[in-house]
């Protein structure tokens, strides 16, 4: 029973952090956000509710400049305010925001986001039992060093399997919702220049949170074919 005691206590903290974690984040949106109110992007939630049987999608800005659109654990849909400006900007359409709240949706659907912050909190329990049974075994802080790196190619393997399923929800939805994936794919294919990693070296694919954009467009395509559609045109 000693022997088990620090894989039991690190299970518990990872159980505990997960909730603190959910009650922080929930509490850090709702400070930080209001609720989206441009006339054309409600319209485009508006037909994913109705593809949804739903009557409506809540979608919220969070005041944060980076370019990117979250699902909470809560299953609220969350665009920033840097990702909003740009639409502002004329630099991305309101149909590929519509792209945007259907892939977090999917996140949603699909339980993506209550999953990432269980795992989160697994891998950090996995990872305190794991570099205190290698710590016996390596010198000084290889244990430690070794069990997070295990661990990041773990959660980047898990967030691109992620990714790729939301991408199959949310075209699903944006077909049923007639906006199709056209706005899907370009969008895909100006997120690098929006997100100012244009021209950043490529990272090794096992070190990559979301999968390389060629191959999410690629996906798409294969998913129009299988499903016996046209496969469309960006934008």
């Amino acid at each position: 029973m000693l022997r088990l005691a620090p894989i039991l206590l690190a299970l518990a903290y990872g159980l505990a952090l997960y909730h603190f974690s959910a009650w922080r984040t929930a509490r850090m949106l709702d400070r930080s956000s209001s609720p989206l109110a441009d006339t054309a992007l409600l319209a485009m939630t508006g037909r994913l509710a109705r593809a949804l049987g739903h009557a409506e999608v809540p979608v919220r800005i969070y005041e944060v400049a980076p370019v990117n659109g979250l699902a909470a654990p809560d299953g609220r849909i969350f665009l920033t305010r840097g990702f909003y400006d740009r639409y502002r900007e004329g630099r991305v359409t309101a149909e590929e925001m519509a792209s945007v709240i259907a892939h977090e949706l999917g996140h949603v659907a699909l339980n993506h986001s209550r999953r990432r912050m269980i795992d989160f909190s697994g891998q950090n329990a996995i990872r305190v039992a794991l570099a205190s049974v290698l710590g016996r075994f390596l010198p000084g802080g290889i244990g430690l060093w070794a069990a997070s790196a295990l661990m990041a190619l773990m959660a980047a393997r898990l967030s691109r399997k992620d990714e790729f399923e939301a991408d199959e929800w949310a075209s699903a939805l944006l077909v049923k919702a007639g906006i199709g994936t056209g706005p899907q794919k370009s969008l895909f294919a100006k997120l690098g220049a929006l997100t100012g990693s244009a021209g950043a070296p490529p990272q090794p694919a096992w070190l990559m949170s979301h999968p390389a954009t060629a191959e999410r467009i690629a996906a798409i395509e294969a998913n129009e074919r299988r499903w016996g559609l046209p496969v469309s045109s960006p934008g």
